[in-house]
């Protein structure tokens, strides 16, 4: 495979692009937790990703063999335990920007290896999947330091796992491990010991060869089921499924069908460099 083109080089957040997949990587040394000047750095990537067409899907992973992330920089808490400072210093560019990757308008795969803690799994479950390592770990343990996950953990896990699981992570704060993340659909997928990453990318080069506007709709689609009643979800939804069966990638797809031949979808990513 040719080398991949870099993105970005420098600060805590690294971004590589190759055969229509951008690879963030969360790189703040020793265990990735989550600052300001991380944060931004994130922020500053996914807004770039968004507007590029050519990128047709995203992995998002940490750097080391240690973390995907073990959350917010403790350090840095002494400052905001006053009234009125941990919002508008921290938790409201983390909302903002952790919103920026849960509503990202093309498919996004966290690859976690080590553990995914506190602010980090809030990250990971911003993504549409997870691909855990045998080896990976699980947790919220905010409640340890007489806190609770405020970068919109309590919704996003409970809306991924269930109120009882939920509950059961935030209160005790005891970390899971992978083959208990895949049972309670918090993982998607367990991959062999070292290879999450390798197996988050093949997924996501799976991604970018196909239709990019059904995957678009699709992900707001089933984003409605959170949304109110469920009738008025699936009326949401109408409008996209129109704008799907209008598309140029529909009309390539019956085309295909009838022909027997694998659709080759408009600007798809079909050719990787292997």
């Amino acid at each position: 495979m040719a080398d991949p083109v870099l993105l970005q080089a420098d600060g805590p957040v690294r971004c590589t692009f190759d055969a229509g997949v951008a690879q963030i990587t969360l790189d703040n040394p020793p265990l990735n937790v989550v600052n300001r000047r991380l944060t931004e750095a994130l922020g500053r990537t996914l807004e770039a990703l968004a507007a590029e067409d050519a990128v047709r899907a995203v992995v998002v992973t940490g750097a080391g063999s240690r973390a995907f992330c073990a959350g917010s920089d403790i350090a840095e808490f002494q400052p905001w335990m006053q009234p009125g400072r941990i919002g508008p210093e921290k938790l409201s560019l983390q909302h903002a920007v952790f919103a920026r990757l849960d509503d990202f308008p093309k498919p996004t795969i966290a690859a976690i290896h080590g553990v995914a803690f506190g602010g980090g799994l809030e990250i990971a479950v911003c993504c549409d999947l997870i691909v855990a390592d045998a080896q990976a770990r699980f947790a919220l343990p905010e409640i340890r330091l007489g806190l609770f996950p405020s970068s919109g953990g309590p919704v996003r896990v409970a809306r991924r796992i269930g109120e009882g699981r939920a509950k059961e992570m935030m209160f005790f704060g005891e970390p899971i491990d992978a083959p208990t993340a895949l049972a309670w659909g918090l993982a998607n997928r367990v991959a062999p010991s070292g290879l999450a990453l390798d197996t988050a990318l093949s997924l996501a080069r799976d991604l970018a060869r196909g239709p990019a506007l059904a995957l678009a709709l699709c992900k707001q689609a089933i984003g409605l089921a959170f949304d109110g009643a469920k009738a008025s979800a699936i009326a949401a939804a109408l409008p996209l499924s129109e704008r799907v069966f209008t598309s140029a990638e529909s009309q390539e797809g019956v085309r295909a069908f009838f022909a027997r031949t694998p659709p080759v979808f408009p600007n798809a990513m079909l050719h990787s460099k292997e």
